[in-house]
């Protein structure tokens, strides 16, 4: 009885690690299974093959149209608005009367003091006449003389008074939006209306201190305006500031641009680019071909890794880091980490790993314009 009991104990124990190495076999041969079917399949990407581009070394920077002259006029005393002699957005030359103030009292006065003054004046060359027969002293004299000085003072500070009540253009240009009606009564220092001249124009902008070896007054400059997409203003240096902001270690550039048909007015935003130095021959690639990390910039290259089972050569995608320089539209230069001929990943790398199989559609390829024009859709 005993023998019977330990025989079926050691039956049972049999089949129980028999059951338990089953399984793990069974275990060991479904994870096999499902690793294999998790295999890393060929991923579809776009290729490029890197090539050599003239780019031309400019210093790019943002800036501000601003006006030749330009000012907010007004009047210097106030009155009420008798007279409007000009249009909003009218071109006007210097001298051209805009506003006329109420006057007559000022007239009246201005009338009142040269009146008194012809008096004087008669006054003093009679006596002139009589000193010489000495029939008055010519202290007498004297005072009509310095009578009349003090006369024509007055009469030219009254007159500076009624030519304060009419504003004129101080310069030629064009004429902004009227501020003012008739009728009006009119505030010392109220705008009356903005005269701009627009022909030529400047374009403020600043530069990093650094820049200032590369440029000069006379230096050709180009101006991009979103009003008018594709279209580049030319014109040049015209002054450099004389002092660098101690804040920010930039200087202030000046060009001046002919501006014949006004489309550039001020305050209109421009992107100032300045060519320096000759074209250099640099490798690039679209900007979608860089992988962007913190840890550095990778290129995924493709490469030749055997055949597969039909005999065909099967490419991988090989990590490489590369140095960046500058970017210029849809294209960035490469300083090192490529060469000229290599092939490289311009889209779909971001599911590749090294040495990751690769089938290659080029069917649609990345942008790759380094000036890049917007279109209407």
């Amino acid at each position: 009885m005993m023998l019977k009991r330990m025989v079926i104990m050691l039956v049972a124990v049999a089949l129980t690690f028999g059951a338990v190495f089953g399984f793990l076999a069974f275990k060991a041969r479904m994870i096999s299974q499902i690793m294999a079917a998790q295999s890393n399949p060929p991923q579809a990407v776009s290729t490029a093959v890197v090539g050599l581009a003239a780019w031309q070394p400019r210093l790019e920077a943002v800036g501000s149209a601003r006006a030749v002259n330009g000012a907010n006029l007004s009047s210097q005393i106030s009155g009420i608005v008798s007279a409007i002699h000009f249009e909003s957005g009218a071109d006007v030359k210097q001298g051209s009367p805009l506003v006329d103030l109420i006057a007559e009292d000022d007239i009246a006065h201005l009338e009142a003091l040269k009146a008194t003054t012809e008096l004087a004046r008669l006054t003093y060359e009679r006596d002139q006449r009589l000193v010489r027969t000495k029939a008055i002293s010519e202290q007498t004299v004297d005072s009509d003389k310095w009578t009349l000085k003090n006369d024509e003072a007055q009469v030219a500070q009254q007159q500076a008074l009624v030519d304060y009540k009419s504003i004129k253009a101080p310069f030629s240009g064009r004429l902004g939006i009227r501020q003012v009606d008739l009728g009006q009564f009119l505030a010392a220092g109220t705008t009356v209306v903005t005269l701009q001249q627009l022909d030529p124009i400047y374009v403020d902008f600043f530069l990093p201190e650094q820049a200032l070896a590369q440029i000069k007054v006379g230096q050709h400059v180009a101006a991009k305006i979103d009003a008018y997409p594709g279209h580049a203003f030319d014109g040049a240096i015209s002054a450099i500031n004389s002092l660098v902001d101690i804040a920010t270690r930039n200087v202030q550039i000046r060009a001046t641009f002919n501006n014949p048909d006004s489309r550039l007015l001020p305050g209109m935003f421009a992107t100032v680019e300045i060519d320096v130095g000759s074209a250099q021959r640099l490798v690039t690639l679209p900007q979608t071909a860089i992988a962007y990390n913190s840890y550095g910039n990778i290129v995924f290259l493709v490469e030749e890794k055997g055949t597969d089972a039909a005999g065909k050569p099967r490419l991988v995608a090989r990590q490489t880091f590369v140095t960046t320089g500058e970017t210029r539209g849809d294209q960035v230069s490469i300083l090192n980490g490529v060469k000229e001929g290599d092939t490289v990943v311009t889209a779909g790398q971001m599911k590749l790993r090294n040495d990751s199989p690769i089938v290659v559609n080029n069917a649609v390829q990345p942008l790759n314009d380094p000036n890049p024009q917007p279109v209407d859709r």
